[in-house]
């Protein structure tokens, strides 16, 4: 079906869901993610997985270590698209760009983590480069950061500052429902 907006799922691994990735917020985020992969599948809508593979070996993202691996429900089907990166942008030194243009897909819903990290630098790059992209703010989540100036931050306001940074600018921040909302919307359209 054309015109269908494509989910990109960032960095769903197994390392991300391990004690030592830090403090998080929105911990139904994995279930929120789930959710709208399956209703995607459901659909025969387009749907991306990116993996970062570190270049630090002591990375939790080595490549092959068990957690550069895909979580088990997030493990991608034959057809499903997977762009491999390095850098927190997964538009960087990937095709990714050039195959959503080849499909004619405009639109992007942008899920996954950290949100302050791969998923705003990604989100960034889209919105540049003219995709309409659209973050799910509870199917996103981050770690707990202290600031330029030391002051310890919240999972929860660093999440809340780099939504903020990108909606309006770069994307539009919805909610799952709206997401949902968008699917149904071009299913609809499509037939």
């Amino acid at each position: 079906m054309k015109n269908m907006p494509c989910l990109l799922i960032i960095d769903m691994q197994k390392g991300m869901s391990w004690p030592q990735a830090g403090q998080r917020n929105n911990p139904n985020a994995e279930q929120d993610i789930a959710e709208l992969l399956a209703h995607w599948r459901v659909h025969h809508a387009p749907i991306v997985h990116v993996r970062h593979l570190s270049l630090e070996p002591e990375s939790l993202f080595w490549p092959e270590q068990d957690g550069a691996l895909f979580q088990d429900v997030f493990q991608p089907l034959s057809h499903e698209m997977v762009i491999d990166k390095s850098v927190p942008d997964a538009f960087t030194h990937s095709n990714l760009a050039v195959w959503l243009q080849e499909k004619g897909i405009k639109d992007l819903v942008v899920v996954g983590v950290s949100t302050n990290n791969s998923v705003e630098s990604t989100v960034r790059t889209a919105g540049n480069l003219g995709f309409n992209t659209y973050v799910v703010q509870e199917a996103c989540f981050a770690f707990a950061k202290a600031d330029f100036n030391g002051y310890e931050r919240s999972a929860d306001d660093v999440h809340a500052m780099s939504l903020a940074n990108l909606d309006g600018e770069y994307a539009t921040v919805i909610s799952q429902d709206s997401a949902f909302t968008l699917l149904s919307s071009a299913v609809a359209q499509s037939q």
